[in-house]
């Protein structure tokens, strides 16, 4: 996963977020007029909503796979896009991308799962790295207990508080940067930062100092 400084210490300014070349850039800057544009043009054509939807389904779905699971991930990663439209209208063209937007939706969405979402997090920390016993959890376990720390990663994932575990995924599985993260869950610039402060030295600690950014497998389940 690409540095973004120490938010052990402190938060980056912001242009130590970006975490793309220049070229990656402007296209994502060409992309964000296009995403307002559509959404702006589907509240009198609904039909122009699909392009966002081809655009973003694959990667909210992913993310939703990666925190509660296959099965889980089909309906609500649908719901992202169904909440989506119906607030298209109150959708903040000034943001850009509508990426962000669309994670704090499915994020909040997530939460009311939490429930599963922890269940699967204490999971992880019985099974181990047992190759025995099969399904999504496991194919966590496998992946974090390559590096030998899936019992207990698993176990302060499941500690985390619901804000700093929100903030800690959205950048370690959804690759989004401090800003974004900030757009997606309505909070402030500095919120992220000591949330994800708070909760890299809980995970930190919980490693045996470990950096918790390099045991969260991006490529998911």
């Amino acid at each position: 996963m690409t540095s973004r400084g120490d938010p052990l210490v402190h938060c980056p300014p912001d242009n130590t977020e970006l975490t793309v070349t220049d070229l990656t850039r402007m296209l994502r800057e060409e992309h964000a007029k296009t995403d307002a544009e559509l959404i702006e043009a589907s509240r009198q054509e609904p039909d122009r909503f699909t392009e966002i939807f081809d655009r973003y389904y694959a990667e909210i779905h992913r993310y939703v796979d990666r925190r509660l699971g296959a099965d889980a991930a089909d309906d609500i990663a649908s719901e992202t896009f169904l909440v989506a439209f119906r607030k298209r209208a109150g959708f903040d063209a000034d943001q850009g991308l509508a990426r962000s937007w669309l994670y704090g939706i499915a994020t909040r969405l997530v939460s009311r799962h939490r429930r599963n979402e922890v269940r699967r997090y204490r999971a992880l920390a019985r099974i181990g790295g047992d190759p025995a016993i099969e399904g999504h959890e496991d194919r966590v376990a496998a992946r974090v207990t390559a590096a030998g720390v899936g019992a207990r990663l698993g176990t302060a994932l499941a500690d985390l508080s619901r804000g700093d575990r929100d903030v800690l995924l959205l950048v370690a599985l959804a690759d989004l940067t401090y800003p974004e993260v900030a757009q997606a869950l309505g909070v402030k610039y500095g919120t992220v930062c000591s949330r994800l402060s708070r909760a890299r030295k809980q995970i930190s600690a919980a490693l045996g100092g470990a950096d918790p950014s390099t045991q969260i497998d991006r490529e998911g389940a």
